[in-house]
């Protein structure tokens, strides 16, 4: 059951992974530092919550959020936060994860964590190039700030309470894949 709960927790991270890059890393940092224990890491993984790290991710994670509110560079910002993303993704699921062999960790840290950052990466990426489209780039801070939000508040609530975290997950990818896959063509007069 623990493995299942930490899954949870890490598929939660690699979901807020996909809104932003740094945000869940500097969530982990302070989570892991917390008095309460709130989130262990791994031997492997301790340097997640090392002084050095928090620092370094709570500086990444400012200059992230602030680059989204540029216009256009934020679009350049979503070309070099994919891959990254996705690695970062592949990070948060593989510390998550306790006691397991190192070929169950891995292959479910790629597979299964890699894959929803990818996803959700993908979804941003997407509304960010149709918010630059349809509004000049105009809309995109409003985009940026829910995307933020969004990480921040998925971030917490995988570390809390991983459950309702997944659910939110399943339902966010439910309602998207909705609107992209099954929507209506426009009717012209």
């Amino acid at each position: 059951m623990d493995t299942l709960f930490s899954l949870l927790v890490g598929l939660g991270l690699a979901a807020a992974c996909g809104f932003r890059v740094f945000v869940p890393l500097l969530v982990m940092s302070l989570a892991s530092r917390a008095e309460l224990g709130q989130l262990v890491l791994g031997d492997n993984f301790a340097w997640i919550g090392s002084t050095p790290a928090l620092i370094a991710f709570a500086a990444a994670t400012l200059l992230e959020i602030a680059g989204y509110y540029i216009p256009w560079v934020d679009n350049l910002l979503d070309a070099i936060a994919t891959p990254t993303a996705v690695v970062a993704g592949v990070l948060v699921t593989a510390s998550s994860l306790g006691d397991v062999s190192p070929f169950l960790k891995w292959s479910l840290a790629v597979v299964a964590g890699g894959g929803t950052t990818a996803v959700f990466q993908g979804l941003t990426a997407t509304a960010r190039h149709i918010s630059s489209f349809a509004t000049g780039g105009l809309g995109n801070p409003v985009l940026a700030t829910a995307e933020a939000g969004g990480s921040a508040l998925l971030s917490v609530l995988a570390i809390t309470v991983p459950v309702v975290a997944f659910v939110l997950v399943v339902c966010f990818l439910y309602f998207a894949a909705k609107r992209i896959l099954f929507r209506r063509p426009v009717r012209t007069a």
